[in-house]
């Protein structure tokens, strides 16, 4: 199992360092933005969602069923992007509920 891991990491080291390193900007650069933009962010959040859950769809799909460290990882990228899409079309309807006009009784 280590030497596995151990091989992985040999094989994508750079994909997994820029992993990371996309990562540490994309916290940086949300953590900048105005509470303005955050409605607009989470839109094209929620794209990137998508694309991330479609290629994790695509990669369990085409791995074989003895690699289990892709096949986790591509489950929990399913998952958390699910998470992600959901909670993002959760918080998007509450805010356009902000905006309906109250019916006058």
């Amino acid at each position: 199992m280590l030497e596995s891991i151990a091989q992985f990491y040999q094989d994508y080291q750079l994909l997994i360092w820029l992993l990371v390193f996309a990562i540490l900007l994309g916290f940086e650069v949300i953590a900048k933005v105005p509470t303005v933009l955050h409605t607009p962010l989470m839109s094209g959040a929620n794209a990137i969602s998508g694309i991330v859950i479609i290629g994790a769809i695509l990669l369990v799909r085409e791995t074989p069923s003895d690699e289990y460290l892709t096949l986790t990882l591509g489950l929990i990228a399913v998952v958390l992007g699910m998470i992600n899409v959901m909670g993002g079309f959760a918080v998007t309807n509450r805010m356009l509920e902000m905006f309906k006009k109250k019916k006058s009784e």
